[in-house]
């Protein structure tokens, strides 16, 4: 989907100025929708009626887009039903949240029920998402909110409480106890914030860990994992870590199949706990144990340590209520530590600090969040195997300023976690997006180039290696990675596999010690914004040229323009200027061009029209036809295959020839401006973007009295300024 100014920016400086407020903070969350918890409970309080959600409605569009559309049978008999319609007493939380309310309905969402899971271990993870006080006697009006974290910002995500039934029975989500619901509704409020409840089929459970904690999350493959893997599972759980685990099926049409032993394919566990017990009759050996659930609150594993093996005859009493054995067919059980590597095949391990994974000390460790995203034509350039537009990506400067306390493996350095996560890809599913293929390289950058907040160019990163980069590139919502490099400054490149692919991205850096990271931003300023015309004096050799232009145009110019020519005090309308300016451009065969639209001609005039007649005077017009002069050698020079347009890509570094420089923003707003469906800018979109920049230099210029780069601005004003520019 293609993105505007109006709409991606616009939302972009609001979220930057609601920042700015502790907006998006832990205990000031952004309201999703606007929606304000508070006063709409109040409001349906006072009115004694129930809340309905029309941002998020009982309808089949809440339901889904495909599977789960107007055509889908699946949904003719779904009704949507308050829990007091479902059950005689309804309760929120009966007797504290725990892993097992939670049980998978008919929806693929096992990855997010694994992570809830994973949530209720941790009561103050949980109760941050999931607000205790809310309860359906009292203050009950039929509304209900839950708070995630999302893309860098805690949103509050507020529903009615009406849910999809069939038969009376809850379709999705629903908990062991049959009158407790807030499982059921942290499914819906979740649904709500991706688009849909058909958005949540088929996930990462590291998706919704993160989505819950604000933490980093990283991925492990068994036949790739460390050799103290069991202790850093148990450290990450002893420290509030979330765990997921799941077994690789290789034909997809074998997902969710049954093993032998009772485990499940292409399916997400929790990983709920890791402990070691004693056998009572070798007190000096010791069994290592995790403790896994399936989500669907059923089928369990069969092997050893499983609910009813003989492996618990071994232990004594106290070991096995140590471990909360029971023998119950609710999805959990326990395995050996060995034949959980043996089985499983991916672990993901969900820090809340990133120092999850490093020695017993606990360490304070800094956060980098940075907001992005690929344009294309500009800033989306693909990977290092396109060198022509690698350099055009977004470009995040890393400065590591101090070396690691206690170096693991005497390895000195310092050690930082890259997250790349792309966004969005959920609700943009019904409109056929896909996630892409994304990565991210790190390059050393030189001691000349300190402090240098420039944008890199293209020839650095043909005669540089990366000195670090992710494994590879992957189609998962993130990529994160862990690194340790010498003190120094580094730029992060993050990009898609290939170039063109257009969203936006955030880019978290943790590091154990501290670190700056920010966005490559130029300075927004212009050499030399248009002076306004000298008065009319004696005349020039200058102007005798002018002149001469126009006295060399053959044919049949109008009276106006004959009468400019001869010095008769006269001025020339946009459509005399389209004839004067095309007329000397037919000439030129090297620029391949059609000309001028009047649309330019009205933005020149604007540009150079100091007394506001909407007319050019002689003075006016030799210092707009200078301009032209100038910025026609800069197109020509990107133009070399005289082909008529350059590259959306080469526009940057056009664009700087000319004397401004301008932010990646600045630049994505000028690619889809100007920029035609090929990614080409012809040389009268040129020329008319270089015009709009030196009028809106020089208006701000003026605006800006005390120098101080700021301006306020009535609406009359504003209005004034952005209508006739």
């Amino acid at each position: 989907m293609p993105y505007t100014p109006s709409g991606f920016f616009c939302d972009r400086l609001i979220r930057e100025r609601e920042r700015r407020d502790g907006e998006g903070s832990l205990n000031k969350p952004l309201r999703f929708n606007g929606q304000d918890f508070n006063a709409l409970r109040h409001e349906c309080l006072q009115k004694k009626r129930r809340f309905e959600d029309d941002s998020f409605p009982a309808t089949v569009e809440s339901l889904g887009f495909k599977e789960l559309g107007h055509k889908s049978n699946k949904v003719k008999n779904i009704v949507w039903k308050r829990p007091k319609e479902i059950c005689e007493s309804p309760q929120f939380v009966v007797g504290g949240a725990s892993r097992t309310d939670i049980c998978q309905g008919d929806l693929g969402d096992c990855w997010l029920l694994a992570a809830i899971a994973c949530l209720t271990l941790n009561e103050k993870l949980l109760y941050r998402v999931v607000p205790l006080e809310q309860s359906f006697s009292e203050s009950y009006g039929g509304i209900f909110h839950f708070q995630f974290w999302r893309y860098g910002d805690w949103v509050d995500v507020v529903i009615d409480d009406r849910i999809p039934t069939f038969n009376n029975q809850l379709v999705f989500t629903k908990s062991a106890e049959r009158n407790e619901f807030w499982s059921a509704l942290l499914e819906k409020a979740y649904a709500k914030l991706h688009g849909s409840y058909e958005a949540l089929k088929g996930g990462n459970t590291t998706e919704a860990m993160e989505d819950f904690t604000g933490g980093v999350t990283e991925f492990y493959e068994m036949k790739e994992t460390p050799k103290e893997l069991y202790k850093i599972m148990k450290k990450a759980l002893e420290r509030g870590s979330l765990m997921g685990c799941s077994i690789d099926s290789l034909v997809p049409a074998r997902f969710e199949t049954r093993t032998a032993t009772g485990l499940v394919k292409g399916h997400a566990y929790s990983l709920t706990a890791v402990e070691e017990c004693k056998p009572s009759q070798h007190k000096d050996s010791k069994f290592r144990l995790v403790r896994l659930r399936n989500p669907w609150g059923q089928v369990e594993w069969k092997g050893p340590w499983s609910d009813n093996s003989k492996e618990w005859a071994t232990l004594s009493t106290a070991e096995k209520e140590k471990l909360q054995h029971q023998s119950a067919e609710d999805g959990e059980f326990w395995m050996s530590f060995e034949d959980f590597k043996k089985n499983y095949t991916k672990i993901e391990i969900c820090n809340l600090t990133p120092d999850a994974l490093e020695d017993d000390k606990i360490h304070k460790w800094t956060v980098s969040v940075n907001e992005g995203r690929w344009v294309r034509g500009c800033s989306a350039g693909g990977c290092r195997n396109y060198p022509g537009t690698f350099w055009t990506n977004p470009q995040y400067r890393l400065r590591l300023l101090e070396e690691d306390d206690d170096p693991e493996d005497n390895e000195v350095g310092c050690t930082f976690v890259v997250s790349l996560m792309q966004k969005n890809h959920r609700k943009e599913r019904k409109l056929g997006a896909n996630l892409f293929t994304i990565g991210f390289a790190i390059y050393e950058v030189p001691k000349e180039m300190h402090g240098n907040k420039q944008h890199v160019q293209k020839d650095f990163f043909l005669l540089n290696s990366s000195t670090a980069r992710c494994k590879s590139y992957i189609n998962l919502r993130e990529v994160t990675q862990r690194f340790c490099l010498s003190p120094g400054e580094y730029v992060i490149v993050p990009s898609t596999y290939e170039p063109h692919k257009e969203g936006e991205f955030i880019l978290r850096v943790f590091s154990e010690k501290r670190n700056t990271s920010e966005e490559i931003e130029n300075r927004i300023e212009a050499d030399h914004p248009v002076p306004a015309p000298a008065s009319v004096g004696e005349e020039s050799e200058e102007d005798q040229q002018f002149r001469n232009i126009f006295q060399e145009i053959p044919g049949d110019v109008t009276e106006d323009i004959k009468l400019l020519a001869y010095g008769v005090n006269t001025e020339i309308t946009a459509n005399e200027l389209k004839d004067v300016l095309n007329r000397v451009l037919s000439k030129r065969m090297d620029l391949n061009t059609e000309g001028f639209s009047l649309e330019s001609c009205r933005s020149m005039i604007a540009l150079m029209d100091m007394d506001e007649t909407g007319r050019l005077n002689l003075q006016e017009f030799r210092h707009l036809w200078n301009k032209i002069k100038q910025w026609q050698g800069i197109f020509k020079h990107y133009n070399a295959d005289q082909s008529g347009s350059i590259n959306s890509y080469d526009m940057r570094n056009a664009v700087n020839d000319a004397g401004f420089r301008l932010n990646n923003q600045l630049y994505d707003i000028i690619t889809m401006r100007y920029a035609d469906e090929s990614m080409n800018i012809d040389f009268d979109s040129f020329i008319s973007c270089l015009v709009r920049l030196e009028a809106m230099f020089r208006a701000f210029q003026a605006f800006d009295s005390d120098g101080d780069g700021t301006i306020r601005l009535s609406v009359m004003e504003w209005l004034q300024l952005t209508m006739y520019a």
